[in-house]
């Protein structure tokens, strides 16, 4: 990285071939079979860490990612999983190595993070580092990396994503590259080393949050996922022998061959789009996000110079956050065969000036850039490659995340104890060439699942009174936008700290081809009847008193191409499935129904 921030791109161009040729001496079966069984190392990595979390965020909503690294410190392999986690990763890992230089490092040691100027992306997200040895224990081969979103890691608010932080010293604990497990010297019966936790590290953590024995669940997870992947990785080694090696380095070019003939394949030439973020909870407001895409043969620079100053509120993302969105939206446009690793993002080169709001200087706070500014940046450089490739490119989905937090002490059972619930809530996609977007999903840079609701009322001492689409809220279009979500949340006996950080409550996400906007999002404190009672900003923290109830309506996405060209008897189904009210069905597409609310004849409504 430069001073102004610039990341990615070869000086030499690289080699351009998009073929399967094999410069490393490894025959191409070989090779295949070494980078699924990196791939599968990672997989069954996240596996381990989705069965073994503690908390709800973990097991159930699956808001974690893992991915293994050479011996460089370079991805060579990720379970698809979390997009912001992903392109964000190989930052921690970096910044783990030039902490703790592999020669000083001990079969058994790991390395845990989440210094979002050193590595990380925001504090709730903890990454752990694991060296691989070999057989002999004197040499790395590869590191095993895993990022969780822990529920709570302290700060001013329960579930540390406060809409009111001014500096990231009100976020929560920040941990720099600290060693969390030191090798015992011992080996276990399948030849992994043998390791124990540093006891002085665990409690200075739990002794920061508000609840420790989630935290601690959640992190012996995470040091079994990377136990996983240390013992998987150790049979490749085993079984591949001095193949495996070159093999990785061959993976890593063979992903940046093909994408470089991908990026050769769209048109030469500066692309350029505006998005802005609503606000910053400070009063700061129209926050812009400028980007300058530049396609030059079979590379491409995405230039942010323009963008607003970095600001008050806690949605800066710093360097990492807006490299991964950006990786993450030029993959969307390519080949999504290609192996996602550290060769497929060379071609692309990032210019984030420091002092932005995609690039800031500490003591910014950063918690809602990884969540919502990282949306904001996958809507600008895909509106800005939607020019250059216009039928690979959807319309805008919500452009957030919709972050709720609710904490305070449960006050079910003898022992009342603290709790800190967190989620993102899905909205909807953006239409596109191919199809409609899709209903009630998380979007780009979110791809984690709902809290469920049972799960969430056995968990917490909250309820869940509504849970439904919104009709009418994806954009109209040939291809409409995917509709968004409302959901109520109900305190049940006791006062909670609430948090909401959300984003397009003013703006709306962007159509395509001439498809309209999707409907922006809401929050309201609703009465029994689920009747508006008070609306609440976008980015917002108060306490609310038992019996309360939150209502959060998530944006719609972008609907894609002429409303007019909308097939009649995809109107007719929205119709009966109620994601289309008659009203809106006449306004939109100029199409009538009959008074059961039945669709009509498919006129255009004018006579």
């Amino acid at each position: 990285m430069s001073d102004d921030g610039a990341v990615g791109g070869d000086a030499d161009g690289g080699d351009a071939r998009g073929d399967d040729t094999v410069d490393a001496g490894v025959d191409s079966v070989t090779l295949e079979v070494i980078r699924n069984g990196c791939e599968a190392v990672a997989e069954e990595m996240n596996a381990t860490l989705v069965r073994t979390g503690y908390s709800p965020n973990i097991k159930e909503r699956r808001d974690c990612s893992t991915a293994l690294f050479d011996a460089a410190g370079e991805m060579i392999a990720q379970a698809e999983t979390m997009p912001v986690h992903l392109g964000a990763m190989p930052y921690s890992v970096a910044a783990a190595v030039e902490a703790f230089p592999p020669e000083s490092l001990s079969p058994g040691d790991s390395v845990l993070l989440n210094d979002p100027f050193r590595g990380g992306a925001h504090l709730p997200d903890l990454t752990l580092v694991t060296p691989i040895h070999d057989d002999a224990g004197d040499e790395v081969i590869a590191f095993a990396a895993n990022r969780a979103h822990h529920a709570d890691i302290g700060g001013s608010t329960a579930g540390s994503v406060a809409a009111d932080s001014t500096e990231i010293y009100q976020e929560g604990l920040r941990i720099p590259p600290v060693k969390f497990e030191e090798g015992t010297g011992e080996v276990a019966g399948d030849g992994t080393p043998e390791s124990e936790v540093r006891e002085d590290v665990l409690s200075m953590i739990l002794a920061n949050v508000r609840t420790p024995e989630e935290r601690r669940g959640d992190l012996r997870a995470q040091v079994a996922a990377n136990a996983t992947g240390r013992r998987r990785f150790r049979d490749l080694a085993a079984e591949h022998g001095p193949d495996l090696a070159p093999a990785l380095e061959e993976i890593k070019d063979y992903s940046e061959r093909r994408m470089r003939a991908e990026l050769a394949a769209l048109p030469d030439g500066t692309y350029e789009f505006a998005d802005a973020l609503d606000d910053d909870g400070r009063g700061n407001e129209d926050l812009a996000i400028e980007v300058a895409l530049t396609v030059d043969g079979d590379g491409v620079t995405v230039d942010f110079t323009g963008t607003a100053d970095q600001t008050d509120g806690p949605i800066n993302a710093v360097l990492a956050v807006t490299a991964s969105a950006t990786y993450y939206a030029v993959r969307c446009v390519t080949n999504p065969d290609i192996p996602p690793n550290h060769g497929c993002y060379r071609p692309i080169e990032v210019v984030a000036p420091e002092g932005t709001i995609v690039n800031p200087r500490p003591p910014a706070a950063v918690v809602g850039g990884n969540l919502e500014t990282s949306q904001r940046v996958t809507d600008a450089v895909l509106g800005a490659l939607a020019e250059a490739a216009p039928e690979a490119v959807a319309a805008a989905g919500q452009g957030t995340m919709n972050n709720v937090t609710l904490g305070g002490t449960d006050p079910r059972g003898d022992d009342p104890t603290p709790y800190a619930f967190y989620e993102t809530q899905g909205g909807g996609f953006g239409g596109r060439a191919s199809g409609d977007g899709m209903d009630g999903v998380h979007v780009h840079m979110s791809n984690t699942l709902n809290t469920p609701a049972e799960v969430l009322e056995t968990a917490y001492p909250l309820r869940i009174e509504r849970y439904e689409l919104r009709p009418d809220s994806g954009g109209a279009g040939e291809h409409r936008g995917g509709l968004g979500l409302r959901r109520d949340i109900r305190v049940r006996d006791h006062t909670a700290r609430f948090s909401l950080l959300a984003e397009r409550h003013e703006s709306h996400p962007y159509g395509l081809a001439g498809g309209g906007e999707g409907a922006n999002g809401a929050a309201y404190l609703v009465d029994d009847d689920g009747d508006e009672l008070e609306k609440l900003p976008a980015k917002h923290t108060r306490d609310l008193p038992a019996g309360s109830v939150v209502s959060v309506r998530t944006p719609g996405g972008g609907g894609y191409g002429d409303p007019a060209e909308r097939d009649p008897h995809a109107i007719e189904r929205d119709l009966r499935l109620g994601k289309l009210t008659p009203e809106a069905a006449r306004e939109a597409y100029g199409y009538e129904a009959d008074d059961e609310g039945d669709a009509g004849d498919g006129n255009d409504g004018d006579d």
